[in-house]
This record gives C-alpha cells, structure tokens and sequence, in this order.
C-alpha cells in the first residue's frame, strides 16, 4: 500500500521516514519529495508497504503524531488522476463564487 506523509519537517530525510514506518511492518520505500531546483524538502513524501493491514495500523497509530515539532498527516495515498480531478472540481466550483 502506497502512504501519503504530510506536514512534514524539511529537517527529516528519507531515512527517517524509513524508521518512523518499520516499527509497523515492512516497509518497501520511503521518500520524502525535494523541491527539484532547491533540493529542499516539500514537505511531504510517500511510504510503501507490503503489507496492507500493517499499514493501516501505522495510519492509525501515526496520523497527527508529533514528529521533530510538527502533527504529521498520514493517509493512504490517492492515484495522481483522482487527486487532479478533484482539484479541477475544487477550482471550478471557486470560479462560479
């Protein structure tokens, strides 16, 4: 299961993220994304697991935990198509306001 991390501190590295999610189970990848011309943290990354009930419980345990100062987001992640969809309908429905 791929796992959306938000409201992440710039000063946590992909390695981090990496020994927040094994306490849960396996985790396959962890990536914070950069920012791609400052090299600087955006803020939020993406884990994979292998397995889905472990990683239901690490969104559990660990959505709007405190890690280095700030209440971190933990959610599983949304396929680009239905994110852009849903910022379409966002952006629209702004528009007829």
């Amino acid at each position: 299961m791929n796992i959306y991390v938000g409201n992440l501190s710039w000063n946590l590295k992909d390695q981090d993220l990496q020994n927040l999610f094994s306490s849960h189970g396996e985790v396959t990848s962890a990536k914070i994304v950069l920012d791609k011309f400052t090299n600087r943290s955006k803020g939020f990354g993406f884990v994979e697991m292998a397995n889905d009930d472990e990683a239901q419980s690490a969104i559990g345990a660990l959505n709007g935990t405190e890690v280095d100062g700030r209440n971190i987001v933990v959610n599983e992640s949304r396929p680009k198509k239905v994110v852009a969809a849903m910022v379409a309908a966002t952006k629209k429905k702004l528009r007829r306001r």
